[in-house]
């Protein structure tokens, strides 16, 4: 089968599931009120991060009582925060089906050496039982498998009525999808995800309870200075005020600064959401007229709207050795590349072989329906390249 080179590119080609597209119409020139040259806990410095936290609360519709920290290292850096100060408390839960959510069963275990685990794990495309997760024990999910497009479909399965804290990666989850604050007590996510930012920057968010926990608990192992939230068994306020603990980039304070004001003026969360769907929707649509492609999540209830992850299902492909068909979805994805019409949109190296196409809110939807187009150019390329070299 031939198939045109399509006319036109996507105006941004950008579909990194990390660090994601930048939001539509941003220009450095965004930037020239960055706060350069000046001490984050100068007057300036600190006025510009607690508006950060500001309006991270305006945006997501964070309750009042919870706080908002900006912590070193991303998203993982805020994990590991959480982790290694709230946990050893009580019996552990981790819930994992993704390379990401791995790694957090692997520090619980391994790292932290905690005995009293019970692991809920399913593959690529799936979703553990997520009613079997014990309330009275603390549990650590991701919202959103940024690897495997798996997101939870909803927070009904965490109990009102929980004697443990819920300790929530939500880092490709966040402003795309709508999160249960009563239901989380830690929240975590970065900058460069679902907004665009800047990279290094993540986002700690703790519910009452989990405050409670910090003020009344000090784990049995040794914090690092970066990791602690307490001073003399009370929670460090000016951590959630803009006072960071380590020296942050006040030019990716300021980007962050830019995107959520571009969230405040497309229509805040709903909108945000609306757009995210919308992208998804037109993967969905290729999808039901495009034979050879599928999403790795078959169960819609449980597909991400971010990281939407797609596998090729043509009899053709799917007969090859694994080796081959994870070297057939490389070439389609570099085909695609090369040609400037996509990038960054193969599997993340631990996932099944296939597509990984960011769709969150700054990405424009009719990019996503322009890159259909090059995706199916790439496919009857390289299957004719295949066939050839047969």
């Amino acid at each position: 089968m031939t198939v045109a080179k399509p006319a036109s590119r996507p105006n941004v080609p950008h579909f990194s599931s990390g660090p994601c597209a930048k939001r539509p119409g941003w220009t450095p020139e965004n930037l020239k009120d960055a706060a350069l040259g000046r001490s984050h806990r100068a007057k300036i410095g600190k006025a510009k991060l607690k508006l950060a936290i500001d309006l991270t609360r305006d945006v997501l519709k964070v309750p009042a009582d919870y706080l908002i920290g900006i912590v070193p290292a991303s998203d993982t850096g805020a994990v590991e925060m959480a982790m290694w100060s709230l946990l050893g408390a009580r019996p552990v839960t981790t819930i994992a089906w993704e390379s990401f959510g791995e790694g957090w069963v692997s520090d619980v275990i391994k790292e932290l050496k905690l005995k009293d685990v019970t692991k809920l794990h399913a593959g690529y495309g799936d979703i553990p039982n997520l009613a079997s997760a014990d309330k009275n024990s603390d549990i650590i999910f991701t919202w959103n498998g940024t690897t495997s497009g798996v997101r939870v479909p909803n927070a009904d399965w965490i109990a009102a009525d929980r004697e443990g804290l819920t300790i929530c990666d939500a880092t490709s989850a966040a402003f795309a999808q709508k999160l249960d604050w009563p239901k989380l007590d830690v929240t975590t996510f970065s900058w460069q995800k679902a907004l665009g930012g800047e990279a290094a920057h993540g986002m700690l968010i703790l519910s009452p309870r989990a405050v409670a926990r910090l003020e009344s608990y000090t784990p049995p192992w040794p914090l690092p200075k970066i990791f602690r939230m307490t001073k003399g068994g009370k929670i460090i306020a000016g951590i959630f005020e803009g006072e960071t603990i380590n020296t942050p980039s006040m030019l990716c304070v300021e980007d962050y600064l830019d995107a959520l004001n571009w969230a405040k003026s497309v229509g805040g969360l709903d909108a945000l959401v609306a757009r995210a769907d919308a992208n998804t929707k037109v993967l969905a649509d290729w999808k039901a007229r495009t034979p050879w492609i599928d999403f790795l999540a078959m169960d819609k209830t449980i597909r991400s709207n971010t990281s939407v992850c797609m596998k090729v299902v043509d009899p053709a492909i799917t007969a090859l050795s694994a080796d081959a068909q994870a070297d057939f979805a490389k070439k389609l994805a570099a085909a695609v590349e090369k040609e400037g019409a996509g990038f960054d949109i193969g599997a993340y190296r631990d996932a099944p072989p296939g597509l990984r196409i960011w769709c969150g809110a700054t990405v424009e939807a009719s990019d996503v329906q322009t890159l259909t187009q090059w995706l199916d150019w790439a496919f009857a390329e390289t299957k004719a390249s295949l066939a050839k070299a047969a």
